[in-house]
């Protein structure tokens, strides 16, 4: 086997023996099929990951097929998401497509299926069909109603279309066999009755079809050649299957489903269900909340496309449900913005210093380099004066020999300018210090080439000037749960696990080159995390979001 045929993942090999079967390449085509009842996560993420990148490997089609079969929970504010998602992925689509634009054709299918005795009106309560299907080791028993004549059938199911009937009081289901191995097969549910208006067919159906009726027979119509679902779905396959063989032409290509395993994530919950439900509560503030694992959240948060791709890629496909850590993810865009990411320099915690020997009135502007990682970022100017905010954990009247900031006694490197030593401080009435008063090395200035400049000293500290800096919100993001599967409990609600410190808002300042900062612009802000400016700020009132930080506070907790 060649090195290139041993990196091929399971569902590769699968579309690989199918070409080596007789598969035409040109007849390959895949699709990728949300609902829009919610927006997308990072574990639709993967799916659209493998679909479309199925897609560029083997320069074949993508459908986006909205699977839109339950007005009752779904929008167009979802589609409208779904499709934003996909192309802030750097995807595009073949086709355009929604389960809906096949109602017509499922329906006309259905009066056939009907007519060959392959379906049957049940108007039981849903607890009464429960009772009959039986369980994984107990075979069903047949509805009172499945041997009604194809007369009766087809005069309910008209009724039922014309919405002559309440909802739940009938529903259509397909003559398969209720002693099947799979349960899936004991006479499923194929329609439903739902008075509700869709969101693009308005009000001309009352009657929506099931999923799995609609799941294969779409593929069908569309041609797909590799159906590819969640793990959930590989008890379905028999059914897709048997639908799709009542209607298949021999001439055409029969779709074909397989499964892989759905991309779950420590520290969250993948549930849309349960997603709704942190929005609803308003637990989290919307669907694009920087702590949702939605892509819209991230792509809120500082992610970029390229992290949440690589990301997908480095996870891999598998064959069984597991669990991903939330920081290799959080690695990804760590990995990205290092190399992409501007450097900036922001206090978020400030204390006053005085370079009391720096001439009072005197501003000069210092050279910074913006990445040393790129070597096209460029450089940019800094202003600098007497007075400057450095972070108060930055500072320690006395400490040990490892604490390589600023003490008293002691030197530091301000980032791209002077050597400071800390002479005093002064205090307030609770004995915080409010001012600490240093001196500089006039000829110690960072890249100057004089011999002082060369010095070696231990620390090195970020700074803002006073009189030039900006004063900015930062919100600082961590772990929605401080659990790391919160939904895994029986006994225990999920929201048990919120972490109370998963938001704060801090007055920080930042330098002023941020001033011109634009919307989702991605930063380091140095020795502190990579932040992004946040869709809520404005000139007058920057904000800035915490992506990640550069240290895993996480990690040393768990220590």
């Amino acid at each position: 086997m060649s090195e290139e045929n041993k990196s091929l993942n399971f569902i590769e090999q699968i579309i690989e023996e199918d070409l080596a079967n007789g598969l035409p390449k040109e007849k390959l085509r895949f699709r990728f099929p949300p609902e829009p009842n919610g927006y997308l996560h990072i574990g639709h993420a993967a799916s659209i990951c493998l679909n479309f990148g199925l897609g560029l490997s083997y320069n074949a089609p993508v459908n986006l097929r909205f699977d839109d079969t339950n007005p009752a929970k779904e929008e167009q504010e979802y589609v409208d998401s779904i499709k934003e998602d996909i192309k802030w992925l750097g995807f595009n689509w073949d086709k355009e497509l929604y389960s809906s634009d096949y109602f017509q054709q499922l329906f006309d299918w259905t009066i056939t299926l009907i007519k060959e005795g392959k379906a049957y009106v049940d108007d039981q309560s849903s607890e009464e069909m429960a009772k009959q299907k039986g369980t994984p080791t107990e075979v069903g028993i047949n509805s009172p109603n499945r041997d009604r004549s194809i007369e009766e059938n087809l005069d309910l199911f008209m009724k039922m279309k014309n919405g002559e009937f309440e909802e739940g009081s009938h529903v259509l289901r397909a003559k398969i066999d209720m002693e099947h191995v799979n349960m899936h097969m004991r006479d499923p549910i194929m329609y439903r009755i739902l008075k509700k208006h869709h969101h693009r067919t308005g009000d001309d159906w009352c009657i929506y079809p099931m999923y799995d009726w609609t799941h294969g027979e779409s593929d069908y119509l569309e041609q797909i050649s590799h159906s590819i679902c969640t793990l959930e779905f590989k008890s379905h396959r028999d059914l897709y299957d048997w639908y799709v063989d009542q209607v298949v032409d021999p001439s055409l290509l029969r779709p074909k489903q397989r499964e892989f395993a759905r991309r779950n994530l420590s520290y969250t919950v993948m549930s849309k269900r349960k997603l709704l439900q942190l929005v609803e509560e308003g637990i989290v503030n919307g669907w694009d909340d920087p702590r949702m694992p939605t892509i819209s959240g991230l792509r809120r948060r500082g992610y970029t496309p390229n992290s949440i791709r690589t990301f997908s890629e480095t996870a891999g496909i598998s064959k069984r449900d597991n669990v991903t850590d939330v920081a290799l993810l959080e690695h990804c865009i760590k990995d990205d913005l290092n190399k992409t990411a501007p450097r900036v320099m922001a206090v978020l915690n400030p204390v006053k210093v005085v370079i009391t020997n720096y001439p009072e009135g005197k501003e000069e502007l210092l050279t910074a380099e913006n990445n040393q990682e790129d070597e096209n970022a460029g450089y940019r100017e800094v202003p600098f004066s007497r007075e400057i905010y450095i972070e108060k954990e930055d500072f320690r009247e006395e400490a040990n020999k490892k604490f390589f900031r600023l003490k008293l006694g002691k030197e530091v490197r301000l980032k791209n300018a002077y050597i400071i030593k800390a002479e005093s401080c002064i205090k307030d009435e609770n004995g915080e210090v409010t001012e600490i008063h240093c001196t500089y090395d006039e000829d110690s200035l960072s890249g100057s080439g004089t011999e002082a400049s060369k010095r070696k000293v231990k620390g090195t500290l970020h700074w803002v000037s006073i009189k030039h800096a900006v004063k900015a919100e930062v919100r600082v993001y961590d772990r929605l749960f401080t659990d790391e599967a919160p939904d895994s409990y029986k006994d225990k609600d999920f929201k048990e696990f919120i972490n109370p410190n998963s938001l704060q808002i801090i007055n920080a300042f930042v330098e002023p080159s941020l001033k011109s900062a634009k919307n989702l612009d991605r930063f380091q802000f140095q020795r502190l995390g990579y932040f992004c400016v946040d869709t809520d700020s404005t000139e007058s009132h920057l904000i800035f979001n915490r992506t990640v930080p550069l240290r895993d506070s996480w990690a040393k907790m768990a220590k």
